[in-house]
């Protein structure tokens, strides 16, 4: 039963911990008051719109973004879209 609970208590940690530093979406008037730092893109995204987005978060994690903001998106046989990130 122990391991259980540590097993428990340290997944729950972990995914609290990933979400302290998870850059956030935001809006076109929240960004206004953010510091922009550049771009990104993905394209080639075939499944559906969560994963581009999920695609576009771990982009801006990477480029040490902690907001960023989509400011374009295509749909045709696979996704893109650009997002600006801020600090």
């Amino acid at each position: 039963m122990n391991i259980k609970s540590a097993v428990t208590t340290l997944s729950l940690l972990s995914v609290l911990s990933f979400g302290a530093f998870a850059a956030d979406s935001v809006s076109r008037a929240d960004a206004q008051n953010l510091q922009p730092i550049g771009t990104v893109s993905v394209s080639g995204v075939a499944s559906s719109p969560m994963d581009m987005r999920a695609a576009l978060e771990q982009k801006a994690q990477a480029q040490g973004a902690t907001a960023w903001r989509v400011i374009e998106a295509r749909q045709g046989d696979t996704w893109h879209a650009t997002a600006e990130l801020y600090k």
